[in-house]
């Protein structure tokens, strides 16, 4: 079977343990389901292990490769372009569908008190960085990296981006055999992390069955009737994300039918969705998809 199947059953195997452990409150299932707990931990520490170099390295080829700064500055405004106004489609979706949906997840400060807790206990990479995210001025301010190598140890992904954007572009200004020892050796960085990403997603199956079995088993069956509302809201907005926004986008700036485009990508989603992994993308990325733009373009926009 293919990896983004074996996910699924992953998910649904889990699934069925954590509620048979919650509905049953067997000693046995819920100490395998707690045992189960830190190799779930591991799979995601291992693909937030990669994030930081695949980001940088991967960035930094696909700007300094275009070589002319004019159009560096053509691609920025373009790709800035894109993602301001895909994100400003996602933001109202998503207060749309969350004012509709939500409202049927009341969660009691019992509740609240366990996702906390549980939250508190979480040593991965999502939470840490999402502690990191400042507001206001603020945000503007440390847009610019005092010390990038402290925003990557951090997990300050923007503040990162920033920096390698801006070394990138330094590059991209040299001459081109000095330019293309930089992004010679970026190249061969990203290939080799993609290779670790790959070896990672191996264990994809048993990690998601980790995760997702802990954590039905740890927070019962009236709070998984509330994150199920949660999740299904989720899929909603995603779904008209993809079909109002994404999928018109495909087929009118690549041509792609959108059936094509969905079936290139699902492996790519189903991980994103089971893992909340930045670095899906480099689950799939079929010829037929990846080959609609210049390759220089979608290196530097695939960070």
């Amino acid at each position: 079977m293919r990896s983004h199947v074996w996910m699924a059953v992953g998910l649904g195997v889990g699934l069925a343990l954590g509620l048979v452990a919650a509905l049953t409150q067997s000693p046995l299932l819920l100490a395998l389901t707690q045992w189960l707990r830190p190799l779930g931990t591991l799979f995601l520490n291992l693909l937030s292990m990669v994030v930081i170099p695949l980001v940088g390295t991967a960035l930094f080829a696909g700007v300094a490769g275009l070589g002319d700064l004019r159009r560096v500055g053509r691609l920025g405004m373009r790709t800035l372009g894109f993602f301001w106004g895909t994100t400003l489609a996602a933001i109202v979706i998503g207060f749309g569908v969350a004012a509709l949906c939500l409202p049927f997840a009341a969660i009691t400060p019992q509740q609240q008190a366990a996702l906390r807790l549980a939250a508190a206990a979480d040593s991965g990479f999502v939470r840490h960085a999402a502690e990191q995210i400042p507001t206001g001025a603020r945000f503007i301010v440390e847009l610019i990296p005092a010390n990038p190598v402290r925003a990557a140890v951090d997990g300050n992904l923007l503040p990162f981006i920033v920096f390698t954007t801006i070394f990138a572009v330094a590059a991209a200004a040299l001459p081109d055999d000095k330019r293309r020892t930089l992004t010679d050796l970026a190249d061969v960085a990203t290939q080799a992390l993609i290779r670790i990403v790959h070896w990672v997603l191996l264990l994809a199956p048993l990690g998601i069955f980790a995760i997702v079995a802990g954590a039905v088993a740890l927070f019962g069956v009236d709070l998984i009737k509330a994150m199920a509302v949660f999740i299904l809201t989720v899929i909603a907005g995603l779904g008209l994300l993809i079909a109002i926004v994404y999928l018109p986008m495909v087929a009118l700036v690549t041509r792609l039918g959108a059936w094509r485009y969905v079936q290139a990508v699902r492996a790519s989603l189903l991980m994103a969705f089971s893992t909340t992994s930045p670095l899906s993308q480099s689950c799939s990325k079929p010829p037929s998809v990846t080959s609609a733009s210049p390759a220089p373009w979608r290196a530097s926009c695939s960070p």
